[in-house]
């Protein structure tokens, strides 16, 4: 491993960490925490997700956040999942989405009301309506490393639904460990196989920390050359449509487990954990799973 290796920090603390918190999160307390972030170093920060706030009542206020927001050479991006949220993106003036489909079955019922043969065509039409208003746009598959109810996805399912999404044109694919099945083994096992396939892919990865191996995944996943990586500030997160889903790597942890392997940021982590004790002051403790946090 080279020593100073540039990686990137996507801080999805704002929409993957607070979905699930039950107290409403102001707007005002939300521009607070992103221009803290910006001070922290942090330069891409997904925002939020345009999608029914009724069933996701954080997000129910993204376009004035987004009014509100200084640039500052800072690329947000917005989760998507269907023509109608593209559209919310663009007149928001968002120019990067993401947007994914579950390779979980009843996850995808949960979390979009579709099958999977309906979410991929969903998908599809996504991915075609961000190119066409020439949105930049990272596609990525969900329940990667299975759920609770379904322990193993098959492998040969992941390579296909990659290929798929390569074949429309995106050229960045997120893997989500949205349960945080994951370990260190299944980690190296699959990014092989998928490097294998697709020596030239651009994968970011989207870990959850529910069992405690997220930082442990991260470490077997910089082996294959990963240089993009999700995290939350505090390690908040979690869905709402699994049991004992927990949040993301905490950015705290990870920006400090990362700058001690020799790799670069950018992040002032202690700035970062300024953020999340704020953020803890409004919503509670019992939404953190971070470390470091805790002690600068």
């Amino acid at each position: 491993m080279l020593n100073h290796s540039e990686i990137t920090i996507m801080e999805t603390g704002l929409r993957d960490g607070i979905q699930v918190v039950e107290s409403y999160v102001p707007i005002e307390d939300r521009v607070v925490i992103v221009n803290g972030l910006i001070d922290a170093g942090i330069k891409n920060i997904q925002i939020t997700s345009f999608v029914n706030p009724k069933k996701v009542p954080q997000m129910s206020e993204s376009e004035e956040l987004i009014s509100r927001l200084s640039c500052k050479n800072i690329e947000y991006s917005a989760l998507v999942f269907n023509c109608r949220g593209v559209e919310r993106a663009i007149n928001s003036g968002i120019n990067k989405i993401e947007t994914s489909i579950s390779l979980n079955e009843s996850y995808n019922q949960k979390n979009l009301g579709l099958n999977n043969v309906e979410a991929i065509k969903k998908l599809k039409n996504v991915i075609k309506s961000g190119l066409e208003n020439k949105l930049k746009i990272r596609a990525g598959l969900q329940c990667v490393w299975g759920t609770p109810d379904k322990k193993e996805i098959n492998a040969d399912n992941i390579i296909s639904n990659i290929s798929s999404i390569l074949n429309l044109g995106v050229d960045k694919i997120s893997l989500c460990d949205t349960s945080g099945m994951a370990t260190p083994d299944s980690t190296s096992r699959l990014l092989e196989s998928i490097y294998n396939n697709f020596p030239e892919v651009n994968i970011c990865l989207h870990l959850h920390n529910t069992y405690g191996y997220g930082l442990k995944n991260l470490r077997c996943a910089l082996e294959f050359g990963i240089k993009e990586i999700d995290t939350s500030l505090g390690g908040i997160g979690g869905t709402p449509f699994l049991k004992f889903s927990k949040g993301n790597i905490a950015t705290e942890d990870t920006v400090l487990m990362l700058e001690k392997m020799g790799y670069h940021t950018g992040i002032d982590y202690k700035k970062v954990s300024e953020q999340s004790r704020f953020l803890e002051q409004i919503i509670g403790k019992k939404y953190f799973s971070g470390k470091i946090y805790k002690k600068y």
